[in-house]
Formats: structure tokens, C-alpha cells, sequence
């Protein structure tokens, strides 16, 4: 089930309608919360084609449909269509494994769990990182994850990745994560609410939501997935359908080189990213906001080959931690059989 339980976030104010084919910058999108999967596709021709798995509403995906609009996957010869794989990382999971997408973008701790348990999925290259934020209200007075013990954060889910990665941030800093702090779960529009009624003295959230409730209750921000421990880590990643990667491992390679190229041109022009964002998607943010949000990310980490091996060992062994990964998993042996080194 989706995060959203088939709503949609309150921060998009608008559905997206149906849109003609992309011919330079316009896109063809569909509207997901009318039971039509938003695609954006690439000009047609003898191009690679690859149905490629997005959020639609995650400020983070934003440069995957920018990238199509603009004709940097055409550049890499590649025809992308991005299906709508909704909004939790079990949905993106199972688009890949009953082949309605060949690849797909997601967070790094949403795969490992899945991957350990045997997904045929590759992870191949990452996209950037920070995209998550651990908040609290001013009248907490809290400042550090070590002034977190003994009070309450809220999250959207039981196993959301913002509560897995802020309980290995405390987990890190000595602080037991389930012993020391108590998490509340509530519904995916209320986890501003419950800060700001006094119910919790913080929130685990993504963005752009995260980024928005930072700003509507002033809250303080104690960390993200770019700070302490998860500095130059990365947080989303792309992963590939094991079939169709062996069929075409050099349609992925060129995958993984685009996908770079749009996350090096976003991270050096988030203006005009968000700009693209909010005229096509319709998030209730200001473009000021958008622009800084979009900008807030780190872009330049986006590690391929031997340097994503290491990364999604640090993801198990984060993950084995806070006891999502077994015990009895070797977290170098998992990271290397669940990616592709496009390098060798």
C-alpha cells in the first residue's frame, strides 16, 4: 500500500492532465491520482527504450523528468518512458519485480532489505544526497540528536526511511533507537500537525514535505541525510531489472552516464529545475522555495562501480544496526552481488 493510501500529498494543489507528446521542452504527463500512470517519453526513434520508475510528487525525482523534457536522455540515445511507480519504496520494488519498469530511482535504504531477501535487481549508480530531514520545534528546545532522548518523533510510517535513517543517525551517536526515544506514527498530512499540536517534540520527513513543514511551523533542523555520519553518503539510487540489464548492459551504462549529467546540470542550475518543477507538476511551493529546496541537495555524489559497492555495504551495515538487515548477512558479500559495476 502506498504511503499516501491513494491520496494525494496535500503540498501538489493541482492534478496534472494529459499533455502532448514531448517535442522539445513540453512533456506528455498523466495524471496518477485518476488512475492514469504519468509518462513522460523521449522522442520516438532507434533509441534504446527504457520504462524508468519515478515519484512524480518527490522534489528529488524532479531532475529525472527534467532530464526527459530536455532531451538529455535523447543525448545518450536512450528512449525514456517514466512510469508512475507511486509513492513508497514496496511500490517501486514491485513495479521492477513484475517488469512494469526496467529501472527505477529510490531511496538506498528502501532497496537494501528487498535486495537481501532476493530481488533480481541491480542498483548501478547513484543520484545525490540530503533529500531527508530529522526537525524539531523551537520549543523543544532541542538542538542535537542527543537532546532527542527521552522524547517523541513522528513519522509517516513504522518503517519509513526517514525513521531508518535518523534511528542509525542516533543509533551512531549512543543513543538507543528504539529504547531511548519513543516514535509515533501517524497519517502522512499530520506529521506536521502532531509537532506543532505539542504531541512530539520532532519529525522524520522527506522533501519537499520535510522542507515545507521546516518553514510553516518553524521548525529547527538537527540533521539531514547530508550531515553527521551520512556526509558525501549517498540517499537515492537507480536500480535495473536483473533480465533486462543482461539483455542491455550498455542502454544501462548510458542510463547511468545521463543520469549523472542531469544531476551534475541540476546541481549547478536548480532555478531552472525548479522552474520546469513547479510549471509542469504544480507543487503549493514558490518557486523561491522550490529553487531552494531543489538546491539544498548535494549533486556532485553519485557513485558508480567499486565507490557504490562501498556505499550500500555502509547502507547494510547501518541497516543491520538498527536490525532491519539480519545478523547473519555479510554486509561486503550483499553489497557486491546486488549492484552492477557498469565500470568493468
Amino acid at each position: 500500500m502506498s504511503i499516501l493510501d491513494g491520496k494525494k500529498p496535500s503540498l501538489f494543489g493541482r492534478r496534472i492532465s494529459r499533455r502532448t507528446a514531448l517535442t522539445g521542452g513540453g512533456v506528455l504527463a498523466g495524471t496518477a491520482f485518476l488512475g492514469v500512470a504519468p509518462t513522460f517519453s523521449a522522442r520516438a526513434g532507434n533509441r534504446t527504450k527504457i520504462r524508468l520508475a519515478w515519484t512524480e510528487f518527490a522534489a528529488c525525482h524532479s531532475p529525472i523528468a527534467f532530464g526527459v523534457a530536455k532531451g538529455i536522455y535523447d543525448k545518450h540515445d536512450l528512449d525514456i518512458e517514466l512510469f508512475y511507480q507511486g509513492a513508497s519504496g514496496q511500490t517501486l520494488v514491485q513495479s521492477l519485480a513484475t517488469g512494469k519498469a526496467d529501472a527505477g530511482a529510490g531511496l538506498l535504504l528502501d532497496w537494501v532489505k528487498p535486495l537481501e531477501q532476493g530481488l533480481d535487481v541491480k542498483l548501478f549508480v547513484g543520484s545525490h544526497g540530503g533529500c531527508t530531514r530529522l526537525l524539531a520545534s523551537k520549543a523543544s528546545g532541542i538542538t542535537t540528536l542527543e537532546g532527542l532522548k527521552g522524547k517523541t518523533i513522528v513519522s509517516y510510517d513504522p518503517a519509513s526511511p526517514p525513521k531508518h535513517s535518523f534511528q542509525i543517525a542516533l543509533a551512531r551517536a549512543g543513543i538507543d533507537p528504539e529504547q531511548d526515544v519513543n516514535w509515533k506514527a501517524v497519517p502522512f498530512d499530520l506529521v506536521g500537525a502532531t509537532v506543532d499540536r505539542g504531541e512530539a517534540e520532532a519529525l522524520a520527513h522527506l522533501d519537499p514535505w520535510a522542507y515545507s513543514l521546516k518553514k510553516q511551523y518553524d521548525l529547527v533542523e538537527i540533521a539531514n541525510t547530508q550531515t553527521g555520519i551520512f556526509e558525501n553518503k549517498v540517499c537515492c539510487v537507480l536500480g535495473v531489472n536483473g533480465p533486462f540489464l543482461e539483455a542491455n548492459r550498455d542502454a544501462v551504462r548510458r542510463l547511468a552516464e545521463a543520469n549523472i549529467e542531469i544531476h551534475e546540470y541540476t546541481g549547478k542550475h536548480p532555478e531552472e529545475v525548479a522552474k520546469w518543477y513547479l510549471e509542469n507538476l504544480k507543487p503549493d511551493l514558490a518557486l523561491a522555495d522550490l529553487s531552494d529546496d531543489l538546491g539544498s541537495f548535494v549533486y556532485h555524489i553519485h557513485p558508480i562501480g567499486p565507490e557504490l559497492v562501498e556505499q550500500v555495504k555502509w547502507a547494510a551495515e547501518d541497516l543491520q544496526l538498527i536490525k532491519v538487515i539480519d545478523a547473519s548477512t555479510d554486509p561486503a558479500e550483499l553489497a557486491q552481488r546486488v549492484t552492477a559495476n557498469l565500470l568493468a
